[in-house]
């Protein structure tokens, strides 16, 4: 039995741009000024993009909706970089390390003067770029709930793929599913074996690649090896308290989820009212879609003995979960 659905390893262009909740449109845009290099095309002449492509465009679609203009993004990568989005080796830009580089620092210090002027209209812009000052670029551009997380943890501690796998986590499931995910880093974090266990079994993982049938013993072993790192993961995150802090969370997010509700649902009423709504189909407001819908447009490169190891693996954890 092989799994039902299967993440795409690369989209269109319309489907990129729903996943990150812009336009065709501005993703050539980007193309155009050089803020994110063309991707591979396929067969049919048209553009596909990868995780690393999505990974870029959703940490850009931060950026600029934190006030921070195109072409300083374009600038600030550059600098940071080297060149934006050369090597790209498998045909997906590198993500752009937008953290630690002076140019974002001055860029963010003139985008603040800036935003103090306009305070009454741009409140929340400013706000973001606070955020994104004290906590440093990246961490700064997720939700508070999340970054409120790692507060306790020294400065470096988190590494950029797992702030890459937050933001995508966000996008997908919101800020409490990001936050929840964010106990997994707290614990690799602050116990370096099980850290050192999930690199040498994720370089496992990676070694499956599109050269090894599913069939291959190789991934009936690292499916065992994942789920018994996942058993040791969970055993000191209960043990630690991590699991204690997830229940606060919940409910912490029950209180916050309840106050706001019904001045949310007045804001909508008066929107609707106003006709300026925005809503797309079933009354959701435009940019935004279900866990599925952003699941099946955001790629993943997996290969076939990769995601029959996964499937493996949640049958054994599955028959490790007690019975009621």
């Amino acid at each position: 039995m092989h799994l039902s659905f299967v993440p795409p390893r690369r989209v269109k262009i319309g489907d990129a741009a729903a996943f990150v909740g812009t336009t065709p449109r501005a993703i050539r845009h980007y193309h155009a000024i050089g803020l994110l290099p063309e991707p591979e095309r396929g067969g049919d002449g048209r553009r596909r993009y990868g995780h690393e492509d999505m990974i870029r465009l959703l940490w850009i679609r931060r950026m600029a909706g934190a006030g921070i203009a195109l072409d300083d993004i374009r600038d600030a990568l550059t600098a940071d970089t080297g060149t934006a989005g050369d090597d790209r080796g498998d045909g997906g830009s590198d993500g752009g390390d937008v953290d630690g580089g002076d140019g974002i620092a001055l860029i963010l210090e003139r985008l603040e003067n800036s935003l103090a002027a306009q305070e009454a209209v741009l409140r929340r812009q400013r706000t973001a770029v606070q955020r994104m000052r004290a906590e440093g670029s990246r961490m700064g551009l997720l939700s508070d709930v999340v970054t409120d997380r790692f507060k306790s943890l020294p400065e470096g501690a988190l590494r950029q793929g797992e702030l890459d796998t937050l933001l995508v986590t966000e996008r997908i499931f919101g800020p409490l599913g990001a936050a929840v995910q964010a106990t997994r880093f707290i614990a690799l974090a602050t116990h370096p074996a099980l850290r050192e266990e999930s690199d040498r079994v994720d370089a496992a993982e990676e070694a499956l690649d599109d050269t090894v049938a599913v069939d291959d013993p190789r991934v009936a072993r690292v499916a065992a090896e994942r789920r018994a790192f996942e058993g040791a993961l969970d055993a000191f995150i209960e043990e630690s308290g991590l699991a204690g802090d997830d229940d606060a969370l919940f409910e912490a997010w029950d209180a916050r989820d309840s106050a706001t509700t019904d001045q949310e649902e007045d804001e909508e009423k008066e929107e609707d009212d106003d006709g300026g709504g925005d809503r797309g189909s079933g009354g959701r407001r435009a940019g935004t879609m279900s866990a599925f819908e952003a699941v099946g447009r955001m790629p993943y490169d997996f290969s076939p003995a990769r995601l029959r190891c996964m499937e493996l693996a949640e049958q054994l954890a599955a028959q490790d979960a007690p019975t009621a």
